[in-house]
């Protein structure tokens, strides 16, 4: 069977490009390499080319017989899609859009779309489930709300079904260490957090230590990218037999903070990490975790990969393995 895995050449889209070819499937990859690498990718057939392309588009779906897609091509630094709202709307909504049409034209009625947390805004309880408001504060959060609803009138209207998965903090690297994180500039915790431990930062920066939390600092839910790519096949593989759309949290369930991330990084690295503390950054929630209970009820998802030492241990052993790969610009 083949799928088409659009950003399969960035950081969670080459773990699960690995996944479903371990899982028997035929993949087919399309990347335009603006923050992909085409070396994450291992005798797979890459198509270096944009969603916006609907010329492209057309000629893959007529090329393949594709029986799912799977959506990983969106920007996704929040601070940049306030400064830059335009960017995140014509790549995260109206490129999705180019796709979904494509995908009507082939008759290919079948999408894993790679959501957010960032669709429900500050929290108004906590742990989140599915049901929580939707109330996005920045425009990376809204153009994933879009996107949500619109394939819902585009399941309702033409029968395309969907399972969106609404992550909240993706983190680790396979454990293999041949696939790692590798954002140009880094803006995760904890490969800063790393890059600090193995000196090629000279400290990493805490923002805000007067948060309503028990040390003070942000509490998030990390989610080891090994898990949350058996999440997608398990998605994949449920929405291929039922043909029944639905949407997802991904999250271990259980916070972390700030803190207590480089404390567990201490440990594992046994280096000492040096600690700046800043402001506050402007619409940080002091905590965000996961209710992602229907996902395991659903679908028998089971996280093999979540204490943090584990996540941290992962994606350690990449930073030494591949630090010429990983060293920033």
């Amino acid at each position: 069977m083949q799928i088409l895995i659009i950003g399969g050449a960035g950081y969670i889209g080459s773990h699960m490009v690995q996944l479903a070819r371990r899982a028997g499937f035929a993949v087919v990859v399309l990347d335009d390499l603006s923050s992909g690498h085409a070396d994450a990718l291992h005798n797979v057939e890459l198509v270096v080319g944009s969603l916006a392309d609907r010329a492209l588009l057309d000629d893959l779906f007529t090329r393949y017989r594709f029986a799912a897609v799977m959506h990983f091509a969106s920007f996704i630094q929040v601070g940049e899609s306030v400064k830059e709202p335009s960017k995140y709307y014509a790549n995260n909504l109206s490129a999705t859009l180019n796709l979904l049409d494509a995908m009507r034209k082939a008759d290919v009625a079948s999408l894993i779309f790679s959501s957010t947390a960032a669709v429900y805004g500050n929290p108004d309880y906590h742990p989140i489930d599915e049901a929580h408001p939707k109330q996005p504060i920045n425009p990376y959060g809204r153009s994933k709300w879009m996107v949500e609803q619109i394939l819902e009138d585009y399941d309702r209207a033409y029968g395309l079904k969907s399972i969106c998965l609404r992550y909240f903090n993706a983190a680790g690297a396979d454990p293999t260490g041949s696939l790692g994180e590798r954002h140009l500039p880094e803006t995760h915790l904890i490969p800063l957090v790393l890059q600090a431990a193995a000196g090629r930062s000279s400290h990493i920066a805490v923002f805000g230590t007067d948060f309503d939390t028990p040390d003070g600092t942000c509490i998030r839910d990390y989610i080891h990218v090994v898990d949350l790519c058996d999440a997608h096949l398990l998605a994949l593989q449920h929405l291929l037999a039922t043909r029944q759309s639905a949407r997802y949290n991904l999250g271990n369930g259980e916070g972390y903070s700030v803190q207590q991330v480089i404390d567990t990084a201490r440990q594992v690295t046994g280096r000492e990490i040096r600690v700046r503390n800043e402001a506050r950054r402007a619409g940080d929630p002091a905590r965000l975790v996961a209710n992602a209970h229907r996902v395991r009820h659903e679908l028998g998802w089971k996280p093999c990969r979540a204490a943090l030492a584990t996540i941290i241990a992962d994606a350690w052993q990449w930073e030494r393995k591949y630090p010429w790969i990983v060293a920033p610009a």
